[in-house]
């Protein structure tokens, strides 16, 4: 997960604060010591390292915060705005031209991904009521039109292709098909290069100069850290680029290409990739990953995916049953569906405030369990899926047979059912839109059902 590492060190940094009823500059100068090495464990660019822990040394060392009666809050209050501060205080949107269509230049590195998350970008858009096209104009790499076919059809946007020309051309074209065919807005697929390569960086000059794009997007893999940040400083001096998405961020355990990219180039992150399926993209939220980095749950991302997954009907049906203790393994089984489609079940607990997401790693449930799962409740009686209470030995043996599985899938299955019940009822009032109510013991929630 995302700062996994960054979180708990800051985190412990924290704890240590808070053991004590009144600061001293001298314990605040300390715990910025283990931020700073916080921070450079986390691939944080030296410079932005110094920079921002100087500027919160020095906001956390005034008389407002050591005479404080909780000075360990008012820093951890501190370090949150810096955070958000450094990777660039606000989301900032694709920028729409007035005049359609909307030009988005996808350049980036060998690897970076730039095919798979331009139709990640083009079905994203295509949710938000837009009719994007996708162009094909990475000539340079043996099978890449096909590749990008292959995701378009996945995502349901139309793909233009000429083949194995020009692509500063194929740019050209590509946009004039928009226009003729009423695409609003036009992704162009590049070839990935090194940013050493002059030759293939000079072509991505050509073709900017020739289609004059409203965004240039450079497409970079968190992974790769700090030689994420240094390409795209040299991807900005060649092309001054108008903003960056950040693949891979679901498994930079580190993080420090998101905390460094705004400050090296002054360029906002304005998506990231979150998983390997082609839905799984959003929009970059600084202060909602703040808030995450620090612990502290983002709330909002978390209704939003609910909001796009659960039936809003159901929910509020399953609330129901919820106040009135009688959800059922049928009801268990559409939630797992639903959650499945909101991601993981580790990343959705890191939305939650006070929640250990670490633990909750391998809790997950792939398609074979999904299937099994339903194999075994499919096995039950409806008394038994109504009321599994009654679930004695000689009923789950009778189960495990007729599902094909063994008795311990049946038990497992159960514990699961058991601890999903807490979680579940959360999500449900969520996506009903009952925000207010819950946000006070979302605050107190600090275990976790597969904790």
């Amino acid at each position: 997960m995302a700062f996994e590492g960054l979180t708990e060190k800051l985190s412990a940094a924290f704890k240590k604060l808070r053991g004590k009823g009144r600061l001293s500059e001298a314990d605040v100068k300390e715990a910025m010591k283990e931020i700073r090495m916080a921070l450079l464990e986390a691939d944080v660019n030296f410079k932005v390292v110094k920079q921002f822990v100087a500027t919160v040394t020095e906001r956390a060392i005034g008389a407002d915060v050591l005479e404080s009666l909780t000075p360990a809050q008012m820093i951890v209050k501190i370090v949150n705005e810096e955070l958000t501060n450094l990777m660039g205080g606000e989301s900032t949107k694709l920028t729409i031209s007035p005049k359609p269509p909307t030009v988005v230049m996808l350049v980036g590195l060998n690897g970076a991904g730039k095919t798979t998350n331009g139709a990640k970008l083009a079905g994203f858009m295509k949710k938000q009521g837009k009719r994007p096209l996708l162009v094909a104009c990475d000539t340079f790499r043996p099978a890449a039109i096909t590749q990008l076919e292959v995701v378009g059809q996945q995502v349901d946007v139309p793909v233009f292709q000429m083949g194995q020309i020009d692509p500063v051309d194929i740019a050209r074209a590509g946009i004039e098909h928009a226009k003729q065919h009423g695409n609003d807005i036009v992704f162009i697929d590049t070839a990935g290069r090194l940013h050493v390569d002059e030759e293939l960086m000079e072509q991505l000059k050509v073709m900017k100069a020739a289609i004059d794009p409203t965004e240039i997007l450079l497409i970079v893999d968190a992974m790769i850290g700090q030689d994420a940040v240094n390409a795209a400083k040299a991807f900005d001096e060649a092309l001054d680029i108008t903003g960056v998405m950040l693949t891979k961020l679901d498994g930079d355990a580190r993080g420090g290409a998101a905390l460094s990219i705004k400050a090296v180039t002054g360029k906002p992150i304005k998506f990231v990739g979150v998983g390997e399926k082609l839905d799984q993209v959003e929009i970059f939220h600084p202060d909602r990953m703040a808030s995450r980095i620090l612990g502290m749950g983002d709330v909002l991302s978390l209704i939003e995916k609910a909001q796009q997954s659960f039936d809003l009907k159901k929910a509020a049906e399953l609330q129901e049953k919820m106040k009135k203790n009688r959800l059922t393994l049928t009801d268990f089984y559409e939630q797992l569906v639903q959650f499945k489609s909101m991601g993981s079940i580790a990343d959705l607990a890191g939305m939650l405030p006070g929640v250990d997401a670490k633990a909750l790693e391998g809790a997950d449930l792939d398609k074979n369990a999904l299937g099994k799962t339903e194999a075994i409740i499919l096995s039950m009686t409806p008394a038994e899926r109504e009321n599994p209470s009654i679930l004695n030995s000689s009923r789950k043996k009778r189960i495990a047979a007729g599902s094909g599985t063994q008795v311990v899938d049946v038990n497992r299955l159960l514990k699961q059912f058991d601890q999903m019940q807490q979680l579940t009822k959360q999500m449900a009032g969520m996506a009903g839109g009952k925000l207010a109510r819950r946000m006070g013991r979302l605050g107190k929630f600090k275990g976790f059902p597969f904790g």
